[in-house]
């Protein structure tokens, strides 16, 4: 099977289906993100605070600032309850960058690009509304997943849209339109293109190293957050 996953032992799977696992073959492409000027996706009104998850997941914690930032390639054994992270071996690793915000913060792109999909993840713990977008990075394309928005933001453009750096593409969902988590975007990139809109924004300790080719860092079109 192409596009960064094997066939399982079941038989072929969808591309992005949890339980797939994940190419230890997949070799990204070399691309200097030092080339290129991104746009900022949020405009914090307050520094931002950095989340350790690695211990356990409070959502009712006391918060320092109304931003706040949770870790790529975090370990995070005691957060993912619901049953679509569950399986064989449960799902811990976290592959995007979260950024905490206020509901209705807008949601910026930071490159031109295209969206490819978008769509509603009901399930207790997924993405809510989200959607998929493809941007150009030289010869390469990179994809990107916004996860947790608002069920309006998918009212702003429709699929096939092309927009320009810095357009807005929705704002911060709340609890009851993005999956049950506390108001966050989950902003994932990925070397390979989704077959819908969806990608395993955490996976298991096993997976974690080709993950990491596979999805690469936030940080690269985010900057320093952390």
């Amino acid at each position: 099977m192409a596009l960064g996953f094997n066939e399982g032992a079941a038989g072929p799977r969808a591309v992005y289906d949890p339980g797939a696992v994940i190419d230890p073959a997949f070799v990204p492409p070399e691309v200097d993100f030092s080339r290129f000027a991104f746009a900022p996706v949020m405009h914090p009104t307050e520094p931002w605070e950095v989340f350790d998850f690695t211990r356990g997941y409070d959502p009712d914690r006391a918060l320092s600032s109304a931003f706040g930032v949770g870790r790529y390639d975090e370990h995070r054994p005691t957060m993912y309850s619901a049953a679509l992270f569950g399986g064989e071996a449960r799902r811990e690793v976290h592959m995007g960058i979260d950024l905490g915000a206020p509901v209705e913060t807008p949601v910026y792109a930071f490159a031109a690009g295209e969206i490819v999909h978008q769509g509603y993840n009901p399930a207790p713990g997924d993405y809510g509304h989200v959607r998929v977008t493809a941007h150009a990075l030289g010869p390469h394309t990179l994809y990107a997943l916004w996860g947790h928005l608002s069920a309006r933001s998918l009212g702003l453009h429709a699929v096939g849209a092309r927009f320009e750096a810095g357009a807005r593409l929705g704002t911060v969902g709340d609890r009851h339109e993005n999956g049950g988590w506390n108001p966050h975007l989950h902003l994932q990139l990925s070397w390979v293109r989704p077959e819908t809109h969806d990608l395993p924004g955490v996976v298991t300790l096993a997976d974690r190293a080709a993950a990491r080719r596979l999805f690469p860092d936030p940080r690269l079109v985010l900057g320093p957050l952390y």
